[in-house]
């Protein structure tokens, strides 16, 4: 395994450290198991850095956020380079290292876009490498990674105020370049005939994409791509974004990336301002030293407590042999000291002896007698919220009241995006179980098909949808959440699935 490039200064080890995380994502996505996903993550991180620092050398560095460069930023270009990588292991004969789709898409058609001529290649990267780099980390790091914006705004040192603001205006600027890079594009007579019309449409949020061409769009890939690019609202970019610059598993990425950032995982998700100093050793001295004066003084207090009551009641008992017997009995009080609530109260009165005439004396009755009391508790005579009913047995098998079964799981639905003949959508599970497989199951209403499934694996029949899970998250803790994104197609209607299960078990929706 390759050894990861030395950090130039502290800047670039703050650098490295945010880059390896997606770096990692990434490898782990395109190789079959974590061995191969660190080798891949390193050698890909090397070549990435050379390539940036001989960039630099060069061109020279540059300072501010309008310099001129023409490459993509970091995490983009270190992301590229895992795909570089991977082909290298294809052509090598290291493949069998590799995740089997990847393996097909490497030596499929679409694998050419990105090494062909770059008039060729992805609208989205081509957009993305014409911007200034300042605009399109920017870009990238809100939309792909999903990092807060204050958090974004402090990386690349911007106004906190007026992050919102630019974000806006950098979407503009990826728009025009991804239209200019369209027109620039060789197309047939036919997309060219649909450009300008194309170009209308997704400038106005409000819309309605012509008949015409929507069904130019579901049969033209490319023309497909721009109007995903070109339409600024609806969130379609950051899939754009991922899809053209990754290639193989971009989707897949930009949801584990989501999830990173939701779940607090991702390192780059933080605002350094926030997170708060160690703090100082001596300080955290003094502090174990007065925590643990203060569990003493409490563990000393509960013995004189435990010893004191012991006295009292040996003190209150008469009869000498059962005091001896109940001495004898005793637990010494240095090997285990119970808990407060489990101590009787000093000032408690014995309970009264049974009497034969007690009707509470489950041994007094007859079979017809419990049955009485039974009917005049249910019918609410003198039974007390919380009193047993009288004459019941006391074992605890058979007086304790089923417990109420909690739901298996509960099941979300999100949809989010929607265009013409297509769709994006995620089924969100959460389970109360803690799981080592999972397989989730759904239906469609209106005839919905399945293109492509991420963190997890599809298999349709008919209107049932089955997702089992992926090798890398298969466990799922008591109450965590598994998502399973997907791009699906749709006519007439597109309701929401129903009858969602998990393991066989149905779940709740809302």
């Amino acid at each position: 395994m390759p050894d990861l490039p030395t950090p130039e200064d502290a800047a670039e080890a703050t650098l490295f450290s945010e880059c390896w995380d997606a770096v990692l994502s990434y490898a782990d996505l395109c190789t079959a198991g974590s061995s191969g996903a660190r080798q891949l993550a390193s050698e890909a991180f090397s070549h990435g850095i050379r390539e940036v620092r001989a960039s630099e050398d060069s061109g020279g560095k540059s300072f501010g956020r309008r310099s001129r460069t023409p490459r993509l930023p970091r995490i983009p270009l270190l992301l590229t380079s895992v795909r570089k990588t991977a082909a290298r292991w294809e052509s090598r004969g290291q493949g069998d290292r590799l995740d089997p789709e990847l393996r097909l898409w490497l030596n499929s058609e679409k694998s050419e876009r990105y090494s062909g001529p770059p008039l060729q290649r992805p609208l989205a990267l081509r957009a993305l490498r014409d911007m200034q780099e300042a605009d399109a980390a920017l870009l990238w790091l809100a939309e792909v990674e999903a990092i807060p914006l204050p958090a974004v705004a402090g990386r690349l040192g911007l106004d906190p105020e007026g992050a919102a603001e630019e974000l806006e205006q950098v979407r503009r600027v990826f728009r025009d370049r991804c239209h200019r890079n369209h027109l620039d594009t060789p197309l047939d007579a036919e997309c060219r005939r649909y450009a300008r019309l194309l170009d209308a449409v997704t400038r106005s949020p409000g819309a309605d994409t012509p008949e015409d061409l929507s069904r130019h769009l579901a049969r033209c890939v490319r023309c497909a791509e721009a109007a995903a690019c070109l339409r600024p609202t609806g969130g379609g970019v950051p899939a754009a974004l991922a899809g053209g610059v990754l290639g193989w598993g971009g989707l897949a990425y930009l949801e584990r990336r989501r999830r990173a950032v939701e779940s607090g995982l991702s390192r780059s998700s933080t605002d350094p301002d926030e997170v708060a100093p160690p703090p100082d050793a001596e300080e955290s001295k003094a502090r174990i030293g007065r925590a643990g004066l203060l569990v003493a003084a409490v563990i000393v207090s509960l013995l004189a407590l435990v010893v004191s009551l012991g006295a009292f009641n040996s003190d209150s008992d008469s009869d000498p042999v059962a005091q001896d017997e109940s001495a004898s009995d005793r637990e010494p009080v240095g090997d285990q000291v119970p808990p407060p609530n489990a101590l009787p109260p000093a000032t408690a009165s014995p309970a009264p002896e049974p009497s034969d005439s007690d009707p509470s004396d489950s041994g007094a009755g007859s079979d017809g007698d419990k049955d009485d009391q039974n009917d005049e508790n249910d019918e609410g005579g003198d039974k007390q919220p919380g009193q047993k009913p009288q004459g019941e047995a006391t074992d605890s098998h058979e007086s304790d009241p089923e417990p109420t079964k909690s739901p298996y799981c509960k099941a979300g639905y999100d949809l989010v995006n929607q265009w013409p003949d297509g769709f994006q959508a995620n089924v969100i599970v959460t389970t109360t179980k803690a799981l080592d497989d999972w397989r989730v199951g759904w239906k469609f209403r209106d005839g919905q098909r399945i293109t492509q499934m991420w963190d997890g694996k599809a298999d349709q029949d008919g209107s049932r949808v089955t997702a089992t899970a992926a090798d890398y998250n298969k466990h799922v803790p008591a109450g965590g959440k598994l998502t399973v994104g997907f791009l699906a197609s749709w006519e007439g209607e597109n309701s929401a699935p129903y009858d969602v299960t998990l393991n066989g078990h149905a779940c709740t929706q809302g």
